[in-house]
């Protein structure tokens, strides 16, 4: 029961980080820039104001009753997925890490099914969920394509040690080196993932690709 816990509160404090991170306030930003810098920000504020309302006039009909958008005003749904997998297969990793030197059945189920979650999250973000882009730059393009290696990475190698954990859970009987290949093999997703998140935030707040869909195929059901 003790084990059970524990597994369920690193799984809380892993998705409250990434909650929180999205929402805090680093130093930087409260930094007071110089008047010439301020200057320019407000300016370049104006650009982004003028581009969310032109925005608007396009296609979108402001309603100041609704502050949570439907999942249909979205332009993919590769974000809300994509986080899942980063999250569930670092978690499954780090279970992975611990189950070898606890060697507890207990951990090695609830990985299991959160290392499942993971790499299905993944496959769908990947396939099902990934948006089409166009008119990019050529630099764009060379980010895009580090980014679908890395998320090809992690798909294969969270497949592998999924077969792997199945395997061992039910030939293996939990076998000490068993569980070490497994956390090898987690540790390549888990680090394959992060890449694959970190191209894929410098596609959106570097390229500026995807934020309003900008320089996404914007058809709806079709991602």
């Amino acid at each position: 029961m003790k084990t059970t816990i524990l597994c369920f509160l690193i799984l809380f404090v892993a998705l409250t980080t990434v909650v929180a991170h999205d929402g805090k306030k680093h130093k930087n930003d409260s930094t007071k820039a110089p008047m010439d810098s301020t200057m320019n920000m407000a300016e370049e504020q104006e650009h982004v104001a003028g581009d969310t309302i032109h925005h608007h006039e396009e296609g979108m009909t402001v309603d100041e009753s609704k502050v949570t958008a439907d999942l249909k005003d979205f332009p993919t749904l590769h974000p809300l997925i994509v986080h899942f997998a980063i999250v569930l297969i670092i978690v499954a990793a780090g279970l992975q890490i611990l189950n070898m030197y606890l060697m507890k059945k207990e951990i090695s189920w609830i990985l299991t099914a959160i290392l499942f979650a993971g790499v299905t999250a993944a496959w769908f973000a990947s396939k099902n969920f990934h948006p089409h882009t166009h008119g990019i730059s050529e630099h764009a393009q060379l980010v895009l394509d580090q980014h679908d290696k890395w998320a090809y990475w992690t798909i294969n190698s969270g497949i592998v040690a999924l077969l792997l954990q199945i395997i061992n859970l039910f030939a293996f009987k939990e076998r000490r080196w068993a569980a070490s290949l497994i956390a090898i093999v987690l540790a390549i997703s888990a680090y394959s993932v992060s890449r694959a998140g970190h191209y894929g935030s410098q596609l959106v707040h570097i390229e500026g690709i995807g934020p309003q869909g900008k320089f996404l195929e914007m058809e709806h059901g079709k991602h």
